[in-house]
């Protein structure tokens, strides 16, 4: 099956960043919210990004307005029914992406395949709301998409090898890299490595060792990571942060070691979520 539409169910920061991506590599995209509010937040995001595009001389004007006029903005589900493919990026609620791929198995055709652009969850779990368990997948991206090369491509227990490869294909039609994650299990592979490190820099924090400033400023020169814990956690969303470390609690079994810290816990009561509000870890304009 030729692959031409791609529907994406969310225009949040990774949503946008998908049907941004989708629509660059000449693919039709469908992108879907459930408030019109948050559509065109989207399309407002995706059309800032490509302007600046333009203006570093990237792309021209008329590629710019060829890009965004591929991409459909709607609040209506029933709009993914022409969609050959299918990325998911609501919120990270297991029973939420149960209730959107149970509509959505309903809606598309057989051979459409389901993917879930989830960072930790388990893609086995989410299936049992379809009846196509062989072609749902994980698809999972990175903040900024546009600008982040890895897609992990995630097995669910019934996943097929030809569900692996057309979604392998289409990472590179995207401009991608793919790695595959054999097994379904929590995490996968970029978050079981960074969520670790992250309680620890909260760790070092909460305990007096050094400022968040000093401890960014140690693992970017130190270990040449590119942002500190404290900035990355900032850019990726606190909220997100501590939802993955309450799901690997949960599902690992491991209270200490995943432990949340009670900082971010109440950074993310008081609203402070990162770049998306303003503040966070810290201020932002």
């Amino acid at each position: 099956m030729e692959i031409k539409t791609i529907g994406v169910l969310g225009a949040g920061t990774m949503g946008n960043g998908i049907a941004q991506v989708a629509a660059q590599a000449g693919f039709n995209v469908v992108m879907r919210d459930i408030e019109d509010r948050f559509v065109q937040g989207g399309l407002k995001n995706i059309d800032k990004f490509l302007a600046k595009s333009v203006e570093k001389g990237k792309m021209t004007a008329d590629q710019k307005n060829a890009v965004t006029g591929r991409i459909k903005g709607t609040t209506k589900l029933e709009d993914m029914k022409g969609c050959d493919f299918i990325v998911e990026a609501v919120l990270e609620v297991m029973d939420l992406k149960k209730e959107v791929f149970k509509a959505l198995d309903e809606l598309c055709g057989p051979e459409v395949i389901l993917s879930t652009n989830t960072s930790s969850m388990s893609i086995t779990e989410i299936a049992t709301a379809t009846k196509r368990a062989d072609k749902m997948v994980g698809m999972h991206f990175f903040n900024p998409v546009p600008l982040m090369k890895l897609v992990e491509v995630v097995r669910g227990h019934f996943t097929s090898d030809a569900t692996v490869a057309t979604c392998m294909d289409v990472v590179k039609k995207l401009g991608k890299e793919g790695v595959e994650v054999k097994k379904d299990v929590p995490a996968f592979i970029v978050n079981r490595l960074m969520i670790p490190h992250f309680i620890e820099a909260m760790v070092l924090l909460e305990e007096g060792v050094a400022s968040k400033e000093d401890i960014d400023k140690a693992a970017k020169l130190g270990l040449n990571y590119p942002m500190g814990p404290f900035e990355l956690m900032d850019l990726t969303g606190l909220d997100i942060n501590l939802m993955v470390n309450e799901y690997l609690r949960k599902e690992l079994k491991a209270e200490t070691k995943w432990q949340s810290s009670h900082t971010l816990k109440n950074l993310v009561k008081a609203g402070r979520l990162g770049r998306k509000t303003g503040a966070g870890w810290y201020e932002y304009k």
